[in-house]
């Protein structure tokens, strides 16, 4: 059934982005097996607005829905993955056109990477290494917003066994961007302790961890 956000909003000069209402899509993270993080990637099928490129799952917002909502509907109908397999951490502005159009990504986590079914917009679905993920030949729109929705490895020293029950997990420090948080100690990143300050990079609150 189609949304009434099914649509071109055009700005001025004619460039034209679909979603009457904006649009919306789902950074889907989870731990692999080895250690480290991967997110879940759509290769966009030919026929599409920029097929071939590689992206998230996502699409028009209705004019009902929440962000949040939209990505998360998208995921399920692109990806099969449904809203009880994931666990929504944040979410980013990460588009606006002068039309008044936007995208807003919305960033989740899984225990694990999931099975998916793609439908007629995927070549293929993968979930992608994150340190690989710039390899690809990216959405240009992906491409520039990965930037900010990266997440830096974190080895987090856990303080008691609760903190360490919510790991891994995605964690946005506010203004110091994303981390993905673990204990594996094979896997990259720099170690931080909970609530004690570093000379540089985060300081990780107990809050961050059980929000």
């Amino acid at each position: 059934m189609r949304g009434d956000g099914d649509g071109w909003a055009t700005s001025p000069g004619g460039v034209r982005h679909w979603g009457r209402f904006g649009a919306a899509g789902l950074l889907l993270r989870a731990p692999l097996p080895a250690g480290g993080s991967a997110v879940l990637l759509q290769h966009r099928a030919p026929w599409s607005h920029q097929g071939g490129t590689w992206a998230l799952p996502g699409g028009a917002r209705d004019s009902h829905e929440t962000a949040e909502h939209a990505a998360v509907r998208e995921a399920e109908e692109e990806a099969g993955i449904t809203a009880d397999l994931l666990r929504v951490r944040a979410q980013r502005l990460t588009m606006t056109a002068p039309s008044g159009w936007t995208y807003i990504t919305v960033v989740a986590d899984a225990e694990s990477p999931l099975a998916t079914i793609a439908n007629k917009e995927s070549s293929e679905l993968a979930w992608v290494p994150e340190a690989e993920v710039t390899d690809l030949p990216l959405h240009p729109g992906f491409a520039t917003a990965w930037r900010t929705l990266r997440a830096i490895p974190l080895r987090v020293e856990p303080a008691d066994d609760e903190l360490a029950a919510a790991l891994p997990r995605t964690v946005d420090l506010r203004d110091q961007g994303f981390f993905w948080l673990h204990t594996s100690i094979d896997t990259p990143g720099a170690t931080i302790a909970i609530d004690t300050p570093t000379l540089s990079g985060p300081t990780l609150t107990r809050a961050d961890l059980l929000s």
